[in-house]
């Protein structure tokens, strides 16, 4: 590597974590190897703080997060930096497309995370994202269609079955651009980690972007590199090929 590498995303599902949710001990060493470098270690995930502090916290992270696709930026004391809504009216209209196509769904508010079920009153609360879970691939494909002809959102995935929707021009690459501006570091010395298309924009932006082995393969093809899966510790093994070296 020319540059080197001075911040590493890393994305969480399917990446950082294994199948079961966790993370295993080489990913940790790996971590703290780097950190213990002086290197920052961000999560930027699809995930809200609700659910991805207590692994930030673990991993004693002293970084910034970047949370729910680029929508929320926290520091390193866990303030808030910047959020990013998506209009209630937005969400309300995305609600009644799941229920028109009987298709599952989550939403992210900046109170709590929804599943398959909505407040009584949408309006009242501040929306970061919205997903649909959809398994027939007609029905993902016109629901696909009709959220792309709005024009208001950015669309992107967390697995094949799914569709995530974000503010337009919100995603992981542009949150990690305004951490990167705090801490004095260069895009092209970030190396960014994932797997799916929610994580295309950074791993194309991000001066090494690597793909999982589990990955999609339209960010293996975008990648730089590809590193092993989620099950083999793929993180530690691009920290130790590309950063710490050992």
């Amino acid at each position: 590597m020319e540059k080197p590498i001075k911040l590493i995303a890393l994305d969480m599902d399917g990446t950082l974590l294994n199948n079961k949710g966790q993370i295993t001990e080489a990913n940790r060493q790996a971590i703290k190897a780097a950190q213990d470098r002086g290197i920052f270690v961000v999560l930027s995930t699809g995930r809200s703080l609700l659910t991805c502090r207590e692994h930030a916290d673990a991993l004693e992270l002293s970084s910034y997060l970047v949370t729910v696709n680029g929508s929320e930026i926290w520091d390193d004391k866990r303030e808030l930096v910047e959020r990013n809504l998506v209009k209630s009216e937005l969400v309300e209209w995305m609600w009644n497309l799941t229920r028109e196509h009987k298709t599952k769904f989550w939403a992210i508010s900046t109170e709590q995370n929804w599943h398959d079920e909505m407040p009584e009153d949408i309006h009242t609360l501040e929306w970061l994202k919205f997903g649909f879970n959809i398994e027939n691939d007609e029905t993902r494909e016109l629901i696909l269609r009709e959220l792309e002809a709005r024009g208001e959102f950015e669309l992107s995935n967390s697995t094949l079955k799914n569709i995530e929707v974000n503010p337009a021009g919100i995603n992981k690459a542009n949150g990690l651009k305004i951490v990167c501006s705090r801490l004095g570091i260069a895009m092209e010395n970030v190396m960014a980690v994932g797997d799916s298309l929610n994580d295309l924009a950074m791993i194309t932006e991000a001066g090494l972007g690597v793909a999982m082995g589990n990955a999609q393969e339209k960010v293996k093809k975008a990648a730089d590199w590809v590193t092993t899966t989620n099950e083999e510790d793929g993180v530690a093994n691009a920290i130790h090929r590309w950063v710490i070296q050992i």
